[in-house]
């Protein structure tokens, strides 16, 4: 039996209401899809904790503090993950990709022109009815 990985993602919104995402490296599972910066949850951690350490150590980017939106379980064939996606507006340093990985702010109503793994498509489908 496979063991679910809990991760923590960051829904991160700035001051123009435009939302942070970061492509996956191509060697990454899901790799060249987009993806709501974020990471494991250790077995010490909450998960926003895990948050505030993934998002400085991959994208810059310092989280004050974050609330959860959504959680959602999936099963891809390889891999089951648990997804806590927080939302935070709350946060300060300039986004960049630390590991190599592109990032962007982007207009919420432009998530769609993106293509993230098939775990994020119901908090895309949230955040555009949001």
């Amino acid at each position: 039996m496979m063991k679910r990985i809990h991760v923590a993602a960051g829904i991160i919104i700035n001051s123009e209401q435009q939302v942070l995402i970061s492509c996956r490296l191509d060697h990454q599972h899901q790799g060249g899809k987009w993806e709501f910066p974020g990471g494991k949850v250790e077995a010490n951690e909450t998960p926003e904790q895990a948050l505030i350490r993934e998002l400085q150590e991959e994208v810059n980017i310092l989280v004050n503090s974050a609330r959860l939106f959504d959680s959602i379980s999936f099963d891809y064939p390889d891999k089951q993950v648990l997804l806590d996606f927080m939302i935070s507006t709350d946060f300060s340093g300039e986004a960049q990709g630390l590991e190599g990985q592109e990032v962007r702010w982007v207009a919420k109503a432009d998530l769609p022109n993106y293509t993230f793994p098939d775990a994020n498509q119901p908090i895309v489908d949230k955040l555009l009815a949001d």
